[in-house]
């Protein structure tokens, strides 16, 4: 039984989404500190106050918190924009860079004559010994 939870632990899968949760969180306090650092101050550069928590009304004697609803929507925009022109926008231009790469060109050939794989330079096959076409 040790064996198998073993087996487990070592799968690619699961160790692959061990350090893509560690990279998640590590990424999530960069993106916190790029939202809190850099776009809440732009914010209160901009519109004067750093959020918009104290905008609210009351009806019939209760609080409807408008600026909490209107900082976590803010808040969710601008982690969505930086995860996909700081993320998604790079990795996609490196996954079609890599796909239009061509492939390498094959250093074997068959034989015609047995079927076996021989070099692509070579004249003669070196497990029939027949003679070749020209590559």
């Amino acid at each position: 039984m040790i064996e198998e939870f073993k087996k487990f632990l070592l799968r690619g899968n699961v160790v692959d989404l061990t350090v893509g949760v560690i990279i998640g969180v590590a990424f999530g306090a960069v993106i916190t500190a790029l939202v809190e650092g850099i776009f809440t101050p732009l914010i209160a550069a901009v519109a004067g106050e750093p959020d918009f928590s104290a905008i609210g009304f009351t009806v019939n004697g209760s609080r409807l918190e408008i600026g909490m609803f209107l900082n976590a929507v803010l808040s969710f925009v601008i982690v969505a924009a930086a995860l996909f022109f700081f993320i998604v926008t790079p990795v996609n231009h490196l996954m079609a860079r890599a796909r239009t790469e061509a492939p390498a060109e094959p250093t074997l050939r068959k034989c015609p004559e047995c079927l076996m794989d021989v070099p692509r330079a070579a004249k003669r096959c070196g497990h029939c010994t027949s003679p070749l076409p020209a590559a």
